[in-house]
């Protein structure tokens, strides 16, 4: 089983989101410019709607922020990790 294989098993297990939606998230961020706010806030949406867990307009706007801000990470492995430690 490579890597990548057991990080969407834990995904999957944590947060119940399939690895094809997850997949399919991924491709639709291709190119996605986060540093555009309606980008963002596009994407938290998803994520939110993705995983089943409503995001308040507060949360949504500190979300943004972070990303905008780039103090979250963008990249899948370090998204994972962050996601984590952040439970």
């Amino acid at each position: 089983m490579k890597h990548s294989d057991s990080m969407f098993e834990n995904i999957e297990k944590n947060t119940n989101v399939k690895q094809e939606d997850i997949m399919k998230l991924v491709q639709s961020l291709q190119g996605a410019d986060f540093q555009d706010e309606k980008t963002v806030r596009r994407v938290i949406r998803d994520v939110g709607a993705l995983a089943g867990k409503p995001v308040s307009a507060r949360k949504e706007d500190e979300l943004t922020k972070a990303v905008m801000n780039r103090d979250i990470p963008l990249d899948l492995a370090s998204l994972s990790k962050w996601f984590q430690s952040s439970r």
